[in-house]
């Protein structure tokens, strides 16, 4: 969908979750200004039995001039009601009649979509759905300083603080906003109410530690997301302490902060796996988190008991106990730099040649600069040498060679190279913190001489340190493939499943 399909209706009323938090008021301020600007009759609207009150959300909507309405009903249907960070008959959502519906969100689809919709489950905010949204209408020029800080402070609230981001869509707006750090920095330091202190220190008191796996649960009453990253933080700074996870059971489902301060967990993946079909997760290396929801809980677990009773099977504190278990007892850590695989057990396979594409950073960014390439996997710095070479994956993955070793495993195409994924990789010069597409750069090869490998499928979660990387690991779920190059034992990686069946043939 785009926003200037929706400027055919002529009166639009903008719709946020009843209870507002910053990225549904940010969110809908940002459409306001937009609809505003192309000189339609719109209205920005919540509901709910409660009124805003929380005093940083008070503060933004003073401070950004936000026009927001606190209604019950609406005398009239308006030709749109377009809803923001939520979806039409949700249950935290008043119901309004109207002629036509569209929906802008970033959470998991919970009922029927209306046909004009833009749904990103991958994204951190609502805030940052729009921000794509203005870019593809080429309507960038819109964002003055308010509505930056706007979409800044919406992801901000909504990743905790920036700590659950997954996607580098969501880095890429980031670094893209010219936003109020004065204002930034005063609303960040009115999140935590005297009753949130309150109820960080009673969850520090039912703190559960598992010593066997150095990791501890706690649970918070309700509270501001930011809450939980806070507690997560200071219970990760406990001496015996290496990965928490703190969560919160909501009337729609269970939001939940992980830390880890150790490389044998990663805390988002941690976050994904946590959540692995009952709601969603990501972040950082260090900090991550998610939210499970009700409906995709009773999916999987028919039993599940919404009241949280711990004398329940299927309580939410015994489903997190299970997995956090299942994580740490039924996985195998292999370092590959102190490890030789047991060939013998192993398949030889030999790797079907791939097209791959390639890319001279030079062009884009002087030689002698550090640089950021940003890959769906995350962010990865390097140095911009005269020989560096860019590798572009099928899966939108880069790697970083020389041309010396450029020329020597590939054959280049003459064609240009197309990639069909959700983001595309792009380089920014770290210096100018100027951000540029690879893709326009990249041209097709085809690696030469034959790579043989052997390899097995995997009967159980694995994580594998890499020997030319130690602080971190491939990930590998039962029935991917473990293998080691047949030229050196200590060349052991992860293939996933269905890219090993289409690159890897068994030797004759």
């Amino acid at each position: 969908m785009k926003l200037s399909s929706l400027l055919k209706y002529n009166s639009i009323v903008i719709q946020c979750h009843d209870n507002p938090d910053a990225d549904a008021i940010c969110s809908g301020y940002v459409l306001y200004r937009y609809f505003k600007s192309h000189d339609k009759k719109v209205r920005f609207v919540y509901s709910g039995n409660f009124e805003i009150s929380k005093s940083n959300l008070v503060y933004l909507i003073k401070k950004l001039h936000i026009s927001i309405e606190y209604v019950t009903s609406l005398k009239t249907k308006p030709d749109l009601l377009l809803m923001t960070d939520c979806q039409y008959g949700e249950g935290n959502v008043k119901k309004f009649p109207a002629k036509d519906i569209a929906v802008i969100d970033h959470h998991q689809v919970s009922a029927n979509l209306p046909g004009q919709n833009e749904v990103r489950s991958n994204l951190g905010s609502s805030c940052t759905v729009i921000w794509y949204l203005l870019k593809v209408d080429n309507e960038e020029k819109l964002i003055d300083k308010k509505i930056a800080t706007a979409l800044y402070y919406g992801l901000y609230s909504d990743t905790n603080a920036f700590s659950e981001i997954a996607h580098p869509l969501d880095r890429d707006m980031i670094d893209s906003l010219n936003y109020d750090k004065s204002l930034i920095l005063r609303l960040k330091n009115m999140n935590l109410t005297l009753k949130e202190a309150k109820i960080a220190g009673v969850a520090m008191l039912g703190v559960e530690y598992h010593k066997d796996n150095h990791y501890a649960i706690l649970r918070s009453e309700p509270c501001d997301p930011n809450i939980l990253g806070l507690i997560g933080d200071f219970i990760v700074g406990v001496d015996t302490v290496d990965v928490c996870i703190v969560y919160s059971v909501l009337s729609f489902g269970i939001k939940f902060s992980i830390r880890s301060c150790v490389p044998e967990t990663r805390a988002d993946e941690l976050a994904t796996f946590i959540s692995h079909k009952i709601g969603s997760g990501g972040g950082h290396t260090e900090k991550a988190g998610g939210l499970l929801k009700n409906d995709l809980i009773k999916k999987c677990y028919p039993n599940y008991n919404v009241l949280d009773e711990d004398s329940s099977e299927f309580s939410i504190s015994n489903i997190i106990q299970s997995r956090m278990n299942d994580y740490f007892e039924n996985s195998t850590i292999i370092y590959a730099k102190k490890t030789k695989l047991d060939t013998s057990s192993m398949t030889k396979y030999v790797r079907t040649p791939l097209i791959v594409g390639y890319v001279k950073p030079q062009n884009l960014i002087p030689s002698g600069n550090m640089a950021i390439v940003r890959t769906l996997k995350g962010d990865n710095n390097i140095e911009i040498k005269d020989n560096t070479v860019l590798i572009i994956g099928n899966q939108g993955d880069v790697s970083v060679i020389t041309e010396e070793k450029f020329n020597s495993a590939y054959t280049k195409t003459g064609k240009k190279f197309k990639l069909n994924v959700d983001y595309t990789p792009t380089i920014k010069n770290a210096d100018t913190g100027k951000l540029l597409p690879l893709m326009p750069e990249a041209k097709g090869c085809i690696s030469t001489g034959e790579i043989n490998v052997y390899a097995k499928k995997l009967t159980s979660f694995t994580k594998v340190f890499p020997y030319w990387d130690s602080d971190s690991y491939m990930i590998g779920q039962k029935g991917d493939y473990i293998a080691v190059s047949a030229d050196d034992p200590h060349d052991i990686f992860i293939i996933e499943k269905a890219f090993f069946k289409k690159t890897y043939n068994v030797t004759k």
